[in-house]
């Protein structure tokens, strides 16, 4: 028989985490249920342990490194990760766990965004960072992921075992989905019903510095990831800034027949030239980056995981 881990990272979720622990008790029973608390101050771990979940602790703080704890220490055929807050109703996680051991799917994503999520989530700017990130990703990408940001979600042995947890915070699930891509492993969707925490249940994330690390962890996975595509941008900017500025010289040069402007011209130059090192840099690391991907086929055709 196969076996299921539900992964409920925690942080001061005393609210809610008892009904989250049934709700998914009743309909994966056979699942181990792990808590990883960390650092609650309100009795989270204890309420947990007596809902009859197993309790675990993470002392570094950040929902990135409770993450990187769970995927170490647990053993599974199937992990569905959820949150603590009672958002997600339990109702798609058998379809979602059987998606993975049944289908051979390594990511399945719980699609918030083309169900509730925009008439029960309360908070505009969250929208908004949720739209504008599938955006980013999608075009970088070429992908067509409906949302990126979720946190519910099911994970094949192969992808838990093989994926190296970088982030330390809320912009985990951004990281997930573009290692998922980058690295051709077989993502699925589905959509899946949200509510907005209960009365009394306070949020964690902090939509401006949180979102700030989003975006910047695009920015430094693209980097990563795309390094041809990133540095290629980069390129093509300093040559168009280079072009602007020669123009004028080049006009005073066919007139007079002399250049009048030097300093302009030595800027041109430094674009030029920049432009051209950012190009040869893109192409060195993209040849890096197939390496790498060539080095992470390899290691995943290992089953000592």
């Amino acid at each position: 028989m196969s076996k299921i881990a539900v992964l409920i990272p925690c942080y001061n979720e005393s609210q809610t985490i008892a009904k989250v622990v049934a709700d998914y008790r009743e309909v994966l029973p056979e699942a181990d249920i792990y808590v990883y608390d960390n650092n609650s101050s309100d009795g989270t771990d204890e309420i947990a342990r007596n809902a009859g979940a197993i309790v675990r602790y993470e002392y570094r703080q950040g929902k990135g490194n409770v993450i990187r704890s769970m995927f170490r220490d647990i053993d599974a055929d199937c992990y569905l990760m959820i949150d603590g807050d009672d958002t997600y109703p339990a109702e798609n996680a058998r379809e979602m766990c059987d998606l993975v051991l049944n289908k051979g799917v390594d990511m399945v994503v719980g699609d918030r965004l083309s169900s509730t999520y925009f008439t029960e989530n309360k908070r505009p700017f969250h929208n908004v960072g949720n739209k504008s990130v599938r955006f980013l990703i999608n075009r970088i990408f070429k992908s067509e992921v409906k949302d990126i940001m979720t946190g519910y979600r099911a994970f094949s042995k192969p992808f838990v075992k093989n994926f190296p947890v970088l982030s330390k915070g809320f912009e985990i699930e951004t990281e997930m989905t573009i290692h998922a891509l980058d690295k051709n492993f077989l993502i699925r969707e589905v959509p899946v019903n949200y509510r907005d925490r209960p009365a009394g249940s306070v949020s964690k994330l902090n939509t401006v510095q949180d979102g700030i690390k989003v975006l910047m962890t695009i920015f430094k996975l693209f980097s990563e990831y795309k390094p041809l595509k990133f540095f290629s941008v980069w390129s093509l900017i300093c040559v168009l800034l280079g072009s602007g500025f020669i123009i004028p010289v080049l006009i005073e040069y066919f007139d007079t027949g002399l250049v009048l402007r030097f300093p302009t011209l030595f800027v041109c130059l430094a674009f030029y030239i920049i432009g051209v090192l950012l190009f040869m840099c893109g192409l060195i690391l993209h040849n890096v980056a197939k390496k790498h991907r060539m080095l992470f086929e390899l290691m995943m055709n290992r089953k000592d995981y």
